[in-house]
């Protein structure tokens, strides 16, 4: 089974901004005759860079899980909920639907995310050649996630506006909102860090 060449040893370079495939001319001060960005063939430093953002954006997951991010007030009765408490209230109140879609977004999507960049870190390192069309595709699908990713703060204030509150109620967000918002920025720069290049590399690579 013959090997197809690689872009580098046709002479040939992708810009990271536009996609425009252009002539590596391997000049310092190389750039995009369409959108005048810089040229290079590698993102810098991406295994790096995309664990220790991955790394980040866990230890912020965490309080984001752990710390309420809404107190309601009604009546004097004061009540602080978790993401996990809100998905449990709105089940019982009858909404499953709706709890369903805060867990998904809120939960399982963040969890995946972190598997998969991390599946894709690790078998990237040691340069596995184990299903890599199918790496390429789970990186694809992280990145199409990504533009999607600040549904999840949407669906959480959707929590919050949604709850039935009596006349005197009040809603105050809490921490644990911030350290959400911050996890999803934190993922969608780690993914755009990692160069998915290093999923089809079997040569040495500089991180």
């Amino acid at each position: 089974m013959s090997t197809l060449p690689r872009a580098s040893e046709l002479g040939l370079i992708g810009c990271h901004v536009c996609g425009l495939v252009c002539r590596d001319i391997r000049a310092p001060d190389a750039a995009c005759p369409r959108c005048g960005s810089a040229l290079h063939r590698r993102k810098s430093a991406s295994y790096s860079k995309t664990w220790a953002l991955l790394i980040a954006a866990f230890l912020v997951y965490l309080p984001a899980n752990l710390l309420p991010i809404t107190r309601t007030v009604s009546l004097g009765d004061v009540d602080d909920n978790t993401i996990l408490t809100g998905v449990v209230e709105l089940w019982v109140k009858g909404s499953p639907y709706l709890a369903v879609i805060v867990f998904t977004a809120s939960i399982v999507v963040p969890v995946l995310k972190f598997f998969a960049l991390g599946l894709l870190l690790i078998s990237s390192r040691r340069r596995s050649q184990w299903a890599q069309r199918q790496r390429a595709k789970l990186f694809r699908l992280v990145e199409f996630i990504g533009y999607w990713s600040m549904l999840d703060v949407f669906v959480v204030a959707l929590l919050t506006a949604l709850v039935q509150f009596g006349f005197f109620s009040q809603v105050e967000p809490l921490p644990g909102v911030v350290f959400f918002g911050l996890t999803v920025v934190i993922t969608m720069l780690a993914s755009m860090s990692f160069d998915p290049r290093l999923i089809w590399d079997g040569r040495e690579f500089d991180d």
